[in-house]
């Protein structure tokens, strides 16, 4: 039976509620009054429930379609401005005993190199990241207990707070490996990471054991419970995401919707991200496998939807999408994107140079070509991390983004970080834009004195300080 605040997954992602959920939509998605009633209601930014939702997303109509993007960006500007955070992910090692059937990684593929990075291979591949620009990174790791250990993860994450080289840093250190206890949730913790992710792939759990044949990740309550492990052991910030294409994209919206309200329901916090990943080829895998893949614009309504259904969280679109369909994403409620990325293991300092990826990318561009990108679609390319470092995590970064106040820190933050950015790594056309795009953003600061701050430290970032947060 469904009960979101029951700590059992089988509960708050109960699958007779996600069918009831679907069905309903199925029948009023031409009750043209009850869509333009949810519409108006989400303007609060106070969200919908995933019954709501389903709604919305079954809803064909064109016109109420335009009036549901137009109020996601309207959504996403009220709570995130228009500052687009930045981030790479970073590959320490591919070794793997699970079995997963969408995955390169998987224990039975003989094609793909397995490789673990050393700690000397991890700073040399942070210094790369740093010399790009990146102040944020998101650590992968295939779940393998002997050769990936949570120790390992641990001393990696030390080795990189640990590398300071010319002006670069890694501020913010967010964290995608498997499922694990309390215990080392609470390890985690203490390491100073940022945001723990993890993906639950599918809600379906039917499908999931399907997906997942062996290997520890195949116990669906395990992995789908993991995040409320993460909030006992004291990570107040977690992401969510699922992989539109394993399932039907309409399961899986309900789903992430009801994982979100189950958080909420017993932490008072919802996710801090939503990541809305798609299938993609990759070494043995084949998208032409999954009959369930999602096309261009499903998946941009899906992104509209949960910007709508959770307005406070933030959304991330990563390199496997083109720079098109990137663009249309962030019209539509994206707020963090990776630049530059390598899904291999070792491919900031060796670029592809063994077999090691874990998905292929459709954007590869540098990270400065993005910045640049941004800036001429009138974004700020935000390289910030001063809530996390400032402790303004959990249900204090929640109180600030479910009201708007949490502009009043990030405008000026973002610009500050993007200045850096410009003085230590753009190219003369992207300082050239960036400096335009501060200037006319910090006129638009409406508190007089962060205004002046913000201009100060600026000036002071010019000639070569570094690191000046609200």
């Amino acid at each position: 039976m469904y009960n979101a605040k029951s700590m059992n997954a089988d509960e708050f992602i109960d699958d007779a509620e996600v069918r009831a959920s679907l069905e309903y939509a199925e029948q009023n998605k031409d009750n043209k009054e009850l869509v333009k009633s949810l519409i108006e209601r989400a303007k609060d930014c106070k969200g919908l429930t995933h019954r709501e939702a389903a709604v919305l997303l079954a809803c064909q109509d064109a016109e109420l379609a335009e009036e549901m993007y137009s109020l996601a960006r309207d959504i996403k500007q009220r709570i995130y401005g228009n500052r687009i955070v930045m981030f790479a992910p970073l590959y320490l090692s591919n070794y793997c005993i699970n079995s997963c059937v969408y995955c390169p990684y998987h224990v039975k593929n003989k094609t793909i190199c397995r490789k673990k990075l050393t700690q000397e291979q991890v700073k040399a591949e942070t210094i790369a990241l740093q010399d790009m620009g990146h102040k944020r990174l998101a650590l992968e790791a295939g779940e393998d207990p002997v050769n990936n250990p949570l120790e390992y993860i641990l001393e990696c994450i030390n080795t990189i707070y640990g590398i300071k080289h010319k002006n670069g840093a890694i501020r913010r250190v967010n964290v995608n490996i498997a499922a694990t206890t309390v215990e080392n949730y609470r390890k985690l913790k203490e390491a100073g990471i940022g945001t723990y992710i993890l993906f639950q792939e599918t809600y379906n759990k039917k499908h999931y054991e399907e997906l997942h044949p062996a290997g520890p990740k195949h116990d669906y309550c395990y992995h789908t419970e993991a995040m409320d492990r993460a909030m006992q052991g004291g990570i107040d910030d977690v992401g969510l995401g699922v992989l539109f294409g394993l399932d039907t994209y309409a399961y899986e919206l309900v789903g992430i919707l009801m994982h979100a309200e189950h958080l909420e329901a017993v932490f008072g916090v919802g996710p801090h991200t939503i990541s809305v990943p798609r299938i993609c080829p990759a070494d043995d895998i084949d998208v032409n496998d999954f009959s369930n893949a999602v096309p261009d614009e499903i998946w941009q309504k899906l992104i509209a939807i949960i910007r709508i259904a959770v307005p406070y969280t933030g959304m991330i679109v990563s390199t496997r999408e083109s720079e098109s369909n990137r663009k249309r994403a962030l019209e539509l409620g994206i707020s963090q994107i990776s630049g530059a990325s390598s899904t291999s293991v070792g491919g900031y300092v060796e670029p592809e140079e063994e077999n090691t990826a874990q998905f292929d990318r459709s954007d590869t561009r540098t990270l400065d070509e993005v910045v640049n990108w941004l800036l001429e679609l009138g974004y700020i390319p935000s390289f910030c991390t001063a809530c996390y470092r400032e402790g303004r995590t959990g249900d204090r970064f929640m109180s600030l983004a479910k009201t708007g106040a949490i502009q009043n820190c990030c405008q000026p933050n973002a610009l500050m970080t993007l200045e850096e950015y410009l003085v230590d790594y753009a190219s003369e056309e992207t300082a050239k834009n960036g400096r335009r795009v501060i200037e006319a953003e910090l006129e638009k600061i409406p508190n007089d004195n962060v205004k002046r701050i913000a201009k100060e430290n600026i000036e002071k970032i010019k000639h070569g300080e570094r690191d000046f947060r609200f």
